[in-house]
């Protein structure tokens, strides 16, 4: 439903910019009819402000978004975007209509302008600062099968990327992996933006990308393992080629045993994604008992909705993404949207659920299509684990690395 929905919405993309200029001032006089003819008729004459005072927020956000791959933040279509936004100005504004009738024309329009000019500035912040880098998330994990006095194992999480080109963003996701210097980097999907699903353009970048990843995950030491899984099929159905001929193993409904010198090897499995969670809950099933008892199980799946099976089942750490953590949040709410069967159960973090330690990745990137190109208290992340022994968790690391909301457990 969804993502019918951004289907629809991003239906402006084929327009001419004639066409798109013509509805949106055509949108903008209906208000503005609104005004004229329902709203304070025997008041002042509000009408014309109400007008200009929505074409100049209008244009405001089309400066904006004309801004974003200026400053390589985002790189999407334009008409989608300016409609998405315009939308709840336009409605804030015909609502402000009847609160003329009741309480005057004059502090209805002011209130108009007070409201769309906090979204304003809501947006700027939203689509021009939180979006530009990439936080690192420090989360300490006792674990049980690792024994007391081994090297921790250094994890780095990788979600929800949805690359449009190579912008900031990517540069300092492959700075922070270079600086990190991790044993193991697991991915769990959402490689390219939806705006670019069928864009050999975006394809490349995003090839790239992962190229330029396997090169900073090098760093001065040995090279880590790394794994993927794919994401939601309408995002990453023309994925699996990116990662022919990389040092990236492409998990497709499979477990691999990750080797590690002292301790048991771990089981990693990766599954498909296809949001049938009953099909998928039964693969889930399948490929853990090909697991021998005993030996820790670490769950790659793209959504957070297999938890209540993956509790059941024992897995001991479970990495997902998906969700965004919403994207936009609100204080005290969260997530406004979070597009799990679960709602907003587990929208972001960590979640602990019997002997199972679950984390929802905020993620990197931009859903795409016209879903807004912002992120509203809700800044990108990756996320790098220190896995010690239960008696031995690991210290902090240095803080020179950038900490955008560490957890210790």
């Amino acid at each position: 439903m969804l993502h019918r929905l951004l289907v629809v919405s991003n239906l402006p993309a084929a327009w001419t910019p004639a066409l798109s200029a013509l509805l949106m001032l055509l949108a903008i006089g209906v208000v503005g009819a609104i005004w004229r003819f329902g709203a304070g008729r025997d008041g002042p004459p509000v009408a014309p402000y109400v007008l200009l005072a929505l074409a100049l927020f209008v244009a405001g956000d089309a400066l904006l978004l004309l801004s974003l791959p200026r400053l390589r933040i985002s790189f999407g279509p334009l008409a989608p975007q300016l409609f998405v936004l315009a939308a709840p100005r336009l409605a804030v504004a015909a609502l402000g209509s009847f609160v003329a009738a009741w309480a005057g024309a004059v502090p209805a329009l002011a209130g108009v302008l007070v409201v769309n000019l906090v979204a304003m500035l809501a947006l700027a912040w939203g689509a021009l600062r939180e979006p530009a880098e990439v936080g690192l998330s420090r989360v300490s994990l006792p674990a049980d099968w690792i024994p007391a006095g081994a090297p921790p194992l250094r994890l780095l999480h990788i979600s929800d990327v949805h690359i449009e080109r190579l912008g900031r963003r990517e540069e300092c996701l492959l700075r922070l992996t270079r600086q990190t210097n991790p044993q193991l980097i697991l991915l769990t999907g959402d490689y390219v933006n939806l705006s670019g699903v069928d864009d050999p353009a975006v394809h490349a970048h995003a090839r790239r990308f992962l190229a330029a990843l396997c090169d900073a995950a090098v760093g001065s030491g040995v090279p880590p393992a790394m794994y993927a899984v794919l994401g939601s099929p309408p995002v990453d159905r023309n994925s699996a080629v990116l990662f022919d001929g990389l040092p990236i193993r492409l998990l497709r409904d499979e477990v691999v045993m990750v080797e590690r010198e002292e301790g048991v090897p771990i089981a990693l499995i990766g599954l498909d994604c296809s949001h049938d969670l009953e099909r998928d809950a039964l693969r889930l099933e399948r490929l853990a008992a090909q697991v021998a008892s005993g030996v820790p199980r670490v769950l790659m799946y793209h959504s957070p909705d297999l938890m209540p099976v993956a509790a059941r089942l024992g897995v001991a750490l479970y990495v997902c993404g998906h969700t965004h953590g919403g994207q936009v949040r609100l204080p005290r709410y969260g997530a406004l949207v979070t597009s799990s069967r679960y709602g907003k159960h587990y929208e972001m973090g960590h979640y602990h659920e019997g002997s199972t330690h679950l984390y929802v990745s905020r993620g990197v990137g931009f859903e795409g299509l016209g879903a807004p190109r912002v992120r509203f208290l809700c800044p990108p992340e990756v996320t790098l684990w220190h896995v010690a022994g239960s008696g031995d968790i690991a210290k902090r690391p240095p803080p020179s690395l950038r900490d955008n909301g560490a957890r210790v457990w």
